[in-house]
């Protein structure tokens, strides 16, 4: 008769992190997955705008972030089949052009600098 091993588990719960923003770089040894959060705060006492950025960056192997990717990929086109195809919000399209046509009028009306006087 064997006796049954009893293996005690901890699980650490991580904080939650909602990601307005990713960022990915690798070296020959792993890949850098950068998520990004900026909230803007509001602070009565000054004039000045403030954001706050928090950023947690995961650290992967590149055969793990291959893996990755087909999870992603899978749960994806589970939702798109389930919910619709996923698209660009319009506010977010809106603000994209409008934000462009903005640096297109600065580009516009940069003069170049003149050293004579």
């Amino acid at each position: 008769m064997t006796e049954q091993q009893k293996v005690n588990i901890q699980i650490k719960e991580g904080n939650v992190f909602f990601a307005h923003e990713m960022s990915a770089n690798f070296t020959p040894t792993q890949f850098s997955l950068d998520f990004k959060s900026i909230t803007p705060r509001t602070d009565p006492r000054s004039k000045q705008a403030s954001f706050l950025l928090e950023h947690n960056l995961v650290l992967v192997e590149p055969w793990h972030t291959k893996m990755i990717l087909q999870v992603l990929s899978n749960v994806i086109k589970k939702y798109e089949e389930e919910f619709g195809k996923i698209k660009k919000p319009k506010a977010l399209a809106t603000a994209e052009k409008k934000h462009k046509k903005q640096i297109e009028a600065t580009e516009d009306s940069t003069e170049t600098p003149s050293y004579f006087g």
